[in-house]
């Protein structure tokens, strides 16, 4: 009985006699595995980039709003109020913090031509609850709320075309029919592309200075930071009865949140995960065929030494198990490799990518692409190893 190191010893030395055959049949599995890491490292970077761009807006967010019908007027009593939302806070325990806004078109003076600007009122918590990025000077705080300071923030877009020289903050900017000081420059963290209340051209003031421009301190969006992503759903049902029990019973409210987008950029990223490995394992049947006939043309060549074996006392199993493990190191070798090539591709792309963008490899795509690539190896490499078995030593000791 040939002991487990010497089998060892003559697996290596038969590939090693057949090097150049060995590394091409090599090359399908360093392929297929490294197409399974890296389809895999894609579309898991690729999902926890657009989930943090859509939770960029605001994370847990909930949002209410009035639902409009054009053929019915609209009553004081049907609009948000800031009693809404502080409502919102002292019943529901799922909410962290409350916001609220409310918008216009008004016009600033840039130069000698006048622009149209979005003009939102904004409550002190607005910027914790939409993620704005305060580049220069502060947002708008209690007691700018409370005493009605003219202060105001103005977009990174705004400020260079109103003030193209000069630093803004402690600027007056005229807006309307009111002037303001400005004590801040912001953007959002994520962009919306104008699909929010904040456009290019935008200007933050204290809520309730709105009334000067509207007549009234209705809101036009109540937003609510539910405690965490499980606690959205409950979040959403409890705002919408919370509003409809505050109302009267013609107003409709439409109440939404953030979890379907996120939910369906997880759903696509699942089904282009599922694809691309696919392909990956397409790749990894093809290289098994490979493996296969290359292991066949083996058998072939090799069949005095089986008879040779067989004839001074090896038995089945081991001559089975000779090349099962010359097909498993074609395969282990392969995915070694293909996943170190893998591995390296991310780690060498990162300082091109934009933003600082991270990709790490999942070490469970490692484990996966290391399990397929030796299996599909093993898996074609039977039917050759046990026809390598079955051979009767007369008959392959006469074989030319």
């Amino acid at each position: 009985m040939m002991p487990r190191n010497e089998t060892w010893a003559v697996a290596l030395e038969a590939l090693w006699a057949n090097k150049i055959r060995a590394f091409l049949t090599t090359l399908g599995v360093v392929i297929g595995s490294a197409c399974i890491v890296l389809v895999v490292t894609v579309a898991s970077s690729g999902r926890r980039y657009v989930i943090a761009q859509i939770e960029g807006v605001g994370a847990n967010l909930v949002y209410a709003r009035l639902d409009i019908d054009p053929n019915r007027p609209i009553m004081l009593q049907d609009e948000l109020s800031l009693e809404d939302m502080n409502a919102a806070k002292a019943a529901l325990p799922g909410i962290v913090t409350v916001a609220g806004t409310r918008g216009i078109q008004s016009s600033v003076l840039a130069g000698s031509v006048e622009r149209t600007v979005n003009l939102v009122g904004v409550t002190e918590r607005f910027q914790q609850i939409r993620n704005l990025l305060i580049l220069r000077g502060r947002f708008v705080d209690a007691e700018d709320m409370s005493s009605g300071s003219r202060v105001c923030l103005i977009t990174t877009q705004l400020a260079s075309l109103v003030f193209p020289l000069a630093d803004p903050i402690g600027q007056n900017l005229r807006v309307g029919e009111l002037s303001f000081t400005v004590i801040g420059v912001f953007r959002e963290r994520v962009q919306t592309y104008g699909l929010s209340e904040i456009q290019d051209y935008s200007v933050l003031i204290p809520f309730p200075l709105m009334k000067y421009y509207t007549g009234d301190t209705s809101l036009e969006m109540l937003y609510a930071q539910a405690r965490s992503p499980g606690e959205v759903i409950p979040v959403t049902r409890q705002l919408e009865a919370l509003l409809r029990n505050r109302h009267p019973t013609r107003a409709r409210y439409q109440v939404m949140n953030l979890n379907s987008i996120v939910e369906a950029a997880r759903q696509i990223a699942l089904a282009l995960t599922v694809v691309l490995v696919l392909i990956g394992f397409i790749a990894l049947v093809v290289s098994g065929i490979g493996i296969m006939n290359i292991m066949l043309v083996t058998v072939r060549e090799r069949t005095r030494e089986i008879g040779i074996r067989k004839a001074i006392g090896a038995r089945r199993s081991e001559i089975l198990f000779q090349f099962l493990l010359e097909a498993f190191l074609i395969s282990g070798f392969g995915s070694v490799l293909g996943i170190l090539i893998a591995v390296a591709i991310p780690v060498m792309a990162e300082p091109l990518l934009p933003g600082n963008l991270r990709v790490p490899v999942p070490w469970q795509s490692v484990v996966l692409a290391f399990l397929v690539s030796c299996s599909v190896g093993v898996f074609f490499g039977y039917l050759p190893a046990d026809r390598a078995a079955k051979l009767q030593p007369a008959e392959s000791l006469r074989y030319e």
